[in-house]
């Protein structure tokens, strides 16, 4: 198993990972939220004119996570104005979970806040996702508060905010 961790630098490669995040929330959030707020949520967040646009005019980055050259899980960082480094996407396949990968992606996010000079690493997280809290706590993200936020269309994200002390 080879797993490797790069900067996406083409559109093509944009286009690979919005393809994968609508696999991956398909396969993610049935049961925790409705199958319209998931809809509304990949175009509002995780397509590829939303990725492009927080590209372009919003300070993030992504990362590609692939094993033996096949793309399997993704990663979208911001360096924040202040000593935070915001997490704002991790998410694997199904089938690759379990296997060490999420560690290596949790490693090269805590890597480039350092890089930044960041002293922490922060993201949010829905409330009701009990499997990715418990990977958080474990990894030593702390809770720090719980947010509400409308997101429009009569949907809200119901997150707790996590914190990870570099």
């Amino acid at each position: 198993m080879s797993i490797e961790i790069l900067k996406v630098e083409t559109d093509e490669e944009l286009h690979e990972v919005a393809d994968l995040a609508t696999e991956i929330w398909h396969e993610c959030f049935p049961g925790i939220i409705s199958m319209e707020q998931i809809e509304y949520m990949i175009e509002k967040f995780q397509s590829y004119r939303a990725m492009a646009e927080q590209i372009s005019s919003q300070g993030y980055n992504y990362l590609a996570v692939r094993e033996d050259g096949k793309l399997c899980g993704y990663i979208g960082v911001k360096p924040e104005d202040d000593e935070r480094f915001f997490l704002s996407k991790l998410y694997l396949r199904a089938d690759k979970r379990g296997r060490g990968i999420a560690s290596s992606m949790l490693n090269r996010v805590f890597d480039e806040a350092r890089r930044s000079g960041k002293k922490s690493v922060y993201l949010t997280v829905n409330r009701h996702n009990d499997h990715a809290v418990a990977v958080y706590k474990k990894t030593g993200f702390e809770i720090i508060r719980q947010a509400v936020a409308d997101i429009g269309n009569g949907f809200v994200m119901d997150d707790y905010i996590m914190e990870y002390k570099l």
